[in-house]
């Protein structure tokens, strides 16, 4: 499946390029990522859980920038995750491409081919995975500009060896795909957790269909 989105940053695009390709400074921004450690070669380790309903899926796997060319300001990504249980995974390569957007903001082009195999490829279904990406990409873009925009962003928690080796991730790490309400964000930058993903896509959908209908 390939995903084509985009995103604005007000912050310039030498700021943001700095923070898109620190990886374990923008990973809090990604609701259920946390990154564990990371190799010479520029290959970072991590975890991702996600919690569907009252089953909670986990999953290590690496992610490394491939490419990064600072004159064109573009970065491709490899990114690969396998379910801790043996129940699937996914893998994808990311390539972001920031552009001035002609006021002093960055506009992030983002295109993802990604494949997803196990539990989560149920959401491949009717474009409901298309959606929730939609929506986390919208979390992420509030979230880093939040991080860019602090003078001092707060600090991140970081997992112990032990609790890395045990895969016991703090709660706020964790992804949650609940049919609650959504939880409404504090202003302050924090790592995003608790966001009802699978609810606020189906509202989405819901929005533009009537306005479809209503013009």
């Amino acid at each position: 499946m390939k995903l084509e989105q985009s995103f604005e940053v007000q912050a310039p695009v030498e700021r943001v390029w700095e923070a898109l390709i620190d990886l374990e400074r923008v990973a809090p921004c990604l609701p259920g990522a946390s990154i564990t450690e990371h190799d010479e070669d520029g290959t970072y380790h991590g975890t991702f859980q996600v919690k569907l309903g009252p089953t909670t899926a986990s999953y290590r796997g690496t992610i490394k920038i491939e490419e990064a060319d600072e004159a064109v300001h573009r970065a491709t990504m490899k990114a690969r995750g396998t379910d801790k249980r043996g129940q699937g995974g996914a893998s994808a390569t990311i390539v972001n491409t920031l552009t001035d957007d002609g006021s002093g903001g960055t506009r992030v082009e983002a295109v993802t081919d990604f494949t997803i195999t196990g539990r989560l490829a149920r959401f491949g279904r009717g474009g409901m995975i298309e959606d929730i990406s939609n929506r986390l990409m919208r979390d992420f873009s509030s979230c880093l500009q939040s991080r860019i925009g602090a003078e001092e962003p707060p600090a991140v928690p970081a997992m112990t060896g032990a609790e890395a080796a045990a895969g016991d991730v703090p709660p706020e790490r964790v992804l949650s795909i609940d049919p609650q309400p959504a939880v409404e964000q504090p202003a302050a930058a924090k790592p995003i957790g608790g966001v009802s993903l699978v609810l606020g896509a189906l509202l989405d959908r819901l929005k533009r269909l009537f306005g479809r209908r209503r013009r």
